[in-house]
Formats: structure tokens, C-alpha cells, sequence
């Protein structure tokens, strides 16, 4: 095995240099700004205060509170299961309304052109795209022409590189 495929483990100070980019640091480059007293109450905060703080405005923090806060009304896990069931219901649909959409274009093309090949896709992608996007506007239907075949073109490829 070369060096570079051995199990790499941390030391000390990278899980700690890890943790202060995750979490955040202890240091706060404009704590030391002078305030004159005529201002008010000067009130410094502690060491303590400043890990607090920082903790709480860490993106790890934030991102798990977002998993956890809700609305002010509790709901029961009957009540979220069942939003959940008439969201994905109606992602479900539109799923399966764009996948007939580009289904039976790419088809009508296939059959137009008499060949089968990576092009179908794309200029499948670009009608669904552009049909999808239509409905916000002309510059929303072409952008979602050009997005739409090249994610399609990009599929495509993937699908027939692997086998």
C-alpha cells in the first residue's frame, strides 16, 4: 500500500484546528476597540460568554435548530406525516408529468429523425425545458431549455458510459 492510501489519522491539534473551523473560534478581532465612558456602561464580556455566543451562532448549531424548531403550534408526528404525504403526493405528480412531457417528445423525435442517439435527448430536454419554463415567461423558457438538455445530455452520457 503507498503512503497515500494508508488510514490517515488526526493529531490533537488537527481535530482541534477542525473543530475551531466548524464551530467557530474564540477570538473576535474588534473586542478590543476603545469606548469612551461618556457613552454609557461599558459591559465586557467574559470568556465564557464569548464560547457561549460563539456557539450559538456557529452554522452547526444553527443548521440542527433548523431540524428541530417549528411553528409555534406543536403538531403530532400524524399530523407532519400526513403534510409530508400530500407534499410528496404532488411532487410525485409532477414528476411523473414531466417524465411523460419528456418521454413522449423524445419519442416524436426519435421517430422524426430515425435514429437513435444521444441528440434525442437533448433536443427533448430543450422542448421539455422550454415548455416547463414557458409558463414564467420567455427568458425562464429558455433558460430552462438550455438547462434541461444539458442535464439531460449529461444523464444521457452518464447512463451510456457505465455499461
Amino acid at each position: 500500500m503507498s503512503e497515500s492510501q494508508e488510514k490517515r489519522q488526526f493529531t490533537a491539534e488537527e481535530w482541534d484546528y477542525l473543530t475551531k473551523y466548524f464551530v467557530g473560534n474564540n477570538f473576535r478581532y474588534r473586542q478590543n476597540i476603545i469606548i469612551p465612558k461618556s457613552v454609557g456602561p461599558i459591559q465586557i464580556k467574559t470568556n465564557e460568554e464569548k464560547m457561549v455566543e460563539s456557539f450559538f451562532e456557529s452554522c452547526m448549531f444553527k443548521s440542527m435548530m433548523s431540524c428541530v424548531v417549528d411553528t409555534a403550534e406543536p403538531q403530532t408526528a400524524r399530523q407532519v406525516f400526513r403534510e409530508m404525504k400530500t407534499t410528496t403526493l404532488g411532487y410525485a405528480k409532477n414528476f411523473a408529468l414531466i417524465g411523460a412531457l419528456f418521454s413522449g417528445v423524445e419519442c416524436v423525435i426519435e421517430s422524426t429523425r430515425g435514429k437513435s442517439d444521444w441528440k434525442n435527448g437533448t433536443y427533448a430536454g430543450a422542448v421539455t425545458g422550454g415548455l416547463i419554463g414557458l409558463r414564467a415567461g420567455v427568458k425562464a423558457g429558455v433558460v430552462g431549455a438550455m438547462g434541461f438538455a444539458a442535464f439531460s445530455t449529461v444523464i444521457d452520457y452518464y447512463m451510456h458510459s457505465r455499461f
